[in-house]
């Protein structure tokens, strides 16, 4: 019920957020008789928690790939537009 490292070392990712782990070591110092109950809740609801957290981490990872395409975009587009004008006035003349 504690956080695991990926295997990058980064354990940001799989870090849970006190009050979960909080909860986690209350759940595991009741008896018996209703800590089996709970650690199955328990534990989905950290495996709820990961995924969201990595589905997170790509969304960004996949936002910042997008702005850095849109702006290698703009740039091509101004160089092309520069193009055009220096062969528009080599044409005109």
């Amino acid at each position: 019920m504690s956080s695991s490292k990926t295997s990058l070392g980064d354990n940001r990712i799989d870090e849970l957020p006190r009050e979960l782990t909080h909860l986690g070591q209350r759940i595991h110092s009741l008896p018996e008789q209703y800590r089996q109950d709970l650690e199955l809740a328990y534990s989905q609801v950290v495996d709820c928690v990961r995924r969201r957290r990595r589905i997170l981490g790509l969304v960004q990872e996949a936002l910042s790939q997008l702005r850095l395409d849109i702006k290698y975009l703009m740039f091509d587009l101004e160089v092309t537009r520069k193009e055009r004008d220096e062969l528009k006035g080599r044409l005109e003349e």
